[in-house]
């Protein structure tokens, strides 16, 4: 087995009533922890990225301090070290990770690839140490960070597959914008029972998808 499981930015912060909160992110936690319970044995790994800025200082101009947020390239305090907000979403089964990647400490951080485990090792370092080929990936939020998570995975040579039954965005225009833009980039805009079905399956399904003019 050689597939993989990336949940991103699960986080209170992310999720509604949290400092950058997305409609649907609490659904999404919990999504993957059912995703979990059925298809646990289909992954090698599995593992979680959190945000995990300084709350001294505005992280490398992340942190909007002198002028309001534009939601772009700046963003209001979020997800700062040691705080509930940056902790996983209560839904989401954290007993079924295997590997905890910390990204933004003192700087801005959208993918999953920017940061590092506890031991200080990049999430490329641990893909090659298991031997993983293919990743999943799931969370939160499809624009952003989940974006550039896969876009990153497939420049590292991974088969990537999105489960977009499992991602929430910021924005419907944008996070459809991302999804199409990962799709051209080559990888499989699946939903999420395409989890422990072959790739030739999900192919179909990414056939029939593009065909109709729509993810599925």
């Amino acid at each position: 087995m050689t597939r993989a499981l990336f949940i991103i930015d699960v986080q209170n912060d992310f999720t509604e009533g949290g400092a950058l909160g997305v409609d649907g992110g609490a659904a999404v936690a919990a999504g993957i922890t059912r995703h979990l319970a059925a298809h646990r044995d289909d992954y090698a790994l599995v593992v979680a990225s959190r945000d995990w800025h300084s709350g001294e200082n505005d992280n490398g101009g992340h942190f909007a301090t002198d002028a309001a947020p534009d939601f772009v390239d700046t963003w209001p305090p979020h997800c700062v070290a040691g705080t509930s907000g940056a902790e996983y979403h209560p839904d989401l089964d954290v007993a079924a990770i295997d590997v905890h990647i910390r990204k933004g400490q003192g700087v801005p951080a959208y993918s999953i690839f920017e940061g590092t485990d506890d031991a200080g090792a990049t999430i490329g370092e641990v893909l090659t140490r298991h031997g993983i080929t293919e990743v999943d990936v799931v969370g939160i939020a499809t624009d952003y960070c989940v974006r550039a998570s896969a876009l990153d995975a497939l420049e590292h040579g991974q088969h990537v597959r999105v489960l977009t039954g499992l991602v929430a965005g910021v924005a419907a225009a944008s996070s459809e914008a991302a999804l199409a833009e990962l799709g051209h980039a080559g990888a499989e805009i699946a939903g999420a029972d395409a989890a422990g079905r072959s790739d030739a399956a999900g192919s179909a399904d990414a056939a029939g998808a593009d065909a109709a003019g729509s993810p599925s």
